[in-house]
């Protein structure tokens, strides 16, 4: 009779499942085709978890240190970029995104393999938390996951949970500022730290406008001010764009929409999924997940997952100058056993922005599922409108705004069609003088207070009954009023 799998064995299978999807969909981000994305993920997650074994079988760097380490899904992600680089060197940058081997090739790459005091101030920042904290704070901001199924994964219990992040966010900005102050800085930068300090602590402090103008053009101290402000939501923004680099956003925002997904809050698509797109955020990488190829490097990976996960610690680094071994994380896991009620877990509702982290996808549903229940397109009982009647909008809008600080938020915006769409352009006004500054899964255009965003070539196609979504970041100044009189492909568009 062959042996039952142990509660260790499920424990650490989960735990593999996760960490693949994580990495398999950055890699998708990263390349240009969906065998691109499977080959660059696996390269990069053999390289991670040999990298978190050397980690774990090394010595301390001094007595009674532990050395800091990356948590493991934070450190295959940096395997995903550093692979992508070798790529790029070996002749193997045409698998690549186009815009990531321009970003590869920048100063904004440099940053994070050049001088330790010069790299991203998150980086530092988690990299300096004990990697227990580090994985709550990672697990909690970043890939979405509500603090019940965070608890279980990490071994904690569910009812304190809540407080421990709280703590190890605190943590966090404590890092982050000493990091700061470390940092190399001309003396205009030095003379605003103190203050830039006092300003993110306070929920209702108001930024001086001499501050404000700084932070406009200083790319260092803005980066601090992210990572220093608890409120406002803009620390997943933070963790992602310093930790991972090129693409940190876009991995943020797909990331809340997978936790929707395995959560159940995501709709079923239709039967027929795998004859077309109906996520356009799923793309390439609805292929690679459905594929036996998937199944195949699942497979041949399992061994080489369990071999290099001897502890909880991944990563790599020193740890920072007052971490004591005696010291206890507030995070302290132990292992456990995702439970079978984790696919049903009720999902938070989105708050407002000024709560941190807590912000979601419009009612729990995933923007880039197929909705089984948009609005009818005829009369009730299905007969045509009557004569003079207005016929009722064929697309509903719903806009969410995913976080804000001074001078800038995150926003996503998610359209249901009722008819079938080759290709589509959305448009809005804003009220308040909104500018946008980047766009993901779709191409921009502005013209005063009028938007239009642009499919891109895959995710252009959207079946009857789907629905399209994307995101941007734009600035603000004053006031920041929602978006409205949204169309799409000219047709105005109902409030969903």
């Amino acid at each position: 009779m062959p042996d039952l799998p142990t509660p260790q064995d499920a424990a650490e299978a989960a735990l593999f499942s996760e960490c693949w999807d994580a990495v398999l969909s950055y890699a998708d981000l990263c390349t240009s085709g969906s065998t691109a994305a499977t080959q660059l993920a696996t390269e990069a997650f053999s390289l991670g978890m040999r990298e978190a074994r050397d980690a774990q079988s090394a010595p301390a760097r001094s007595a009674g240190r532990r050395p800091a380490r990356l948590p493991r899904i934070p450190l295959l992600l940096t395997a995903v970029r550093n692979t992508a680089a070798a790529w790029e060197i070996q002749g193997q940058g045409h698998q690549l995104d186009p815009e990531l081997r321009l970003w590869l090739n920048s100063d904004k790459a440099a940053r994070y393999t050049g001088p330790p005091l010069r790299r991203p101030l998150a980086l530092r920042g988690l990299r300096d938390l004990q990697e227990p904290d580090a994985a709550l704070l990672w697990l909690a901001e970043v890939e979405a996951l509500p603090l019940t199924m965070v608890a279980r994964r990490l071994g904690l219990d569910p009812a304190v949970v809540g407080e421990e992040l709280t703590q190890v966010r605190g943590l966090f900005r404590d890092r982050c500022h000493r990091n700061h102050l470390d940092s190399p800085m001309d003396a205009q930068c030095r003379s605003y730290a103190r203050l830039l300090d006092a300003v993110t602590r306070s929920p209702a402090a108001d930024t001086p406008n001499d501050l404000s103008r700084h932070l406009a053009r200083c790319v260092e101290c803005a980066e601090a001010a992210a990572c220093l402000r608890l409120q406002g939501g803009g620390t997943p923004a933070a963790l992602a764009g310093g930790v991972i680099g090129w693409g940190g956003l876009a991995y943020l925002e797909r990331r809340r929409r997978a936790a929707e997904v395995r959560l159940g809050a995501g709709r079923p698509a239709p039967a027929d999924s795998e004859n077309g797109p109906p996520n356009p955020d799923a793309h390439k990488a609805r292929v690679v997940r459905n594929g036996l190829l998937v199944a195949a490097v699942l497979v041949s990976l399992l061994a080489l997952a369990v071999s290099m996960m001897p502890g909880a610690g991944t990563g790599d680094g020193v740890a920072s100058p007052g971490d004591s071994a005696d010291r206890q994380p507030v995070a302290d896991p132990r292992p456990s056993v995702p439970s079978d009620d984790e696919s049903s877990s009720a999902f938070p509702e989105p708050t407002a922005a000024g709560s941190p982290s807590t912000a979601r996808a419009p009612n729990g549903k995933n923007p880039g599922t197929t909705p089984q229940g948009t609005a009818a397109s005829t009369a009730p009982g299905g007969a045509e409108p009557a004569p003079g009647e207005s016929e009722p909008a064929s697309c509903r809008v719903r806009y969410d705004l995913v976080g804000e600080w001074p001078d800038g938020f995150q926003a996503t915006v998610t359209v249901t069609t009722e008819r079938p769409l080759d290709s589509w352009s959305v448009a809005w006004s804003f009220r308040d003088g909104q500018k946008v500054g980047q766009m993901w899964d779709a191409s921009f255009a502005q013209n005063k207070s009028r938007v239009t965003a642009t499919s891109a070539d895959y995710n252009k196609k959207v079946p009857a009954d789907g629905s399209l979504a994307f995101g941007f970041l734009a600035s603000w100044q004053g006031k920041n009023s929602p978006a409205y009189d949204f169309t799409l492909n000219g047709d105005t568009c109902t409030k969903a």
